[in-house]
């Protein structure tokens, strides 16, 4: 009789953990989500079109790349913007370059995250397309010319002069030696 009395209650609890595990499992992938579409964290948006006029405003962006530290110990290339900085329009489509350049012997995939400081200049900053929404396989010796193209929103706060892009590469360990 003990054990049917105490059922509704066990139930209710590995529910109530299970839903735990499901939601755990899941913040990443939504915050990254949320991030994307609100700016938040300084994480650019991605955006399918360009804003139809730009204004008289002006604003700098710098450009910095750098490698996973400890996590890309396998990921042997330079990684350099082709350009410090621009001088943009806002809401002015503008196209930058970065350098990418495999110094080992052996083929490898690197993956890159992006950020953008400060972080309240996230929300208006947007890419239309960019290298990192790809892996990117370079063969020894190999090296790319990696593109972003973006613009900065008319609305970025009257307080910010200067944007910074910001770019770490990671090496994607399940990806080495495949095609």
């Amino acid at each position: 009789m003990d054990q049917r009395r105490h059922r509704p209650i066990v139930l209710a609890t590995l529910a109530g953990v299970a839903a735990m595990i499901g939601l755990v499992a899941a913040s990443v992938p939504l915050y990254g989500l949320y991030c994307r579409l609100t700016g938040a964290g300084g994480t650019p948006r991605v955006a399918t079109e360009v804003p139809p006029e730009m204004s008289a405003r002006m604003v700098t962006v710098r450009f910095d790349a750098s490698l996973a530290k400890g996590l890309a110990k396998g990921l042997d290339w330079e990684f350099v913007p082709s350009q410090r900085q621009m001088r943009v329009h806002l809401g002015e489509p503008s196209l930058a370059f970065y350098r990418a350049t495999n110094r080992s012997r052996q083929t490898l995939v690197g993956t890159a995250v992006f950020n953008v400081t400060p972080d309240k200049a996230g929300q208006s900053f947007n890419k239309t397309e960019c290298f990192c929404f790809t892996e990117q396989r370079l063969e020894p010796g190999q090296s790319a010319e990696l593109p972003v193209s973006f613009f900065v929103d008319a609305d970025l706060a009257e307080d910010i002069d200067t944007v910074t892009l910001s770019y770490t590469f990671y090496l994607v360990p399940e990806r080495q030696g495949r095609s």
